[in-house]
């Protein structure tokens, strides 16, 4: 069970990547925040599975935060096409 010390940390560093990638004041739910969250929580499952190489919950967890994202991606791109470079640039997702 995470320290309360833990738990504050990891909700200011939420609040954070939110306020970094939200379109507007009241934004918590755009497309570019919830690739920004699931894309810091797939580089924190990567470094967990450089560790723990047999944790095969953890491993399906992060397929499933993948796929969540590719498909957000895959919409934003057909949306707007702007955004959609601006947000893999910014979150160095993919080289291009």
């Amino acid at each position: 069970m995470p320290k309360p010390r833990e738990l504050i940390e990891r909700a200011e560093k939420k609040t954070k990547l939110i306020a970094a990638h939200r379109r507007s004041a009241n934004d918590t739910g755009s497309t570019e925040v919830q690739v920004a969250l699931l894309t810091s929580q797939i580089r924190s499952l990567t470094e967990h599975l450089k560790t723990h190489s047999k944790d095969f919950a953890a491993r399906r967890g992060l397929l499933v935060q993948v796929g969540r994202r590719s498909s957000l991606l895959k919409y934003l791109s057909n949306t707007d096409r702007d955004r959609y470079l601006e947000l893999i640039q910014k979150l160095e997702i993919r080289a291009k």
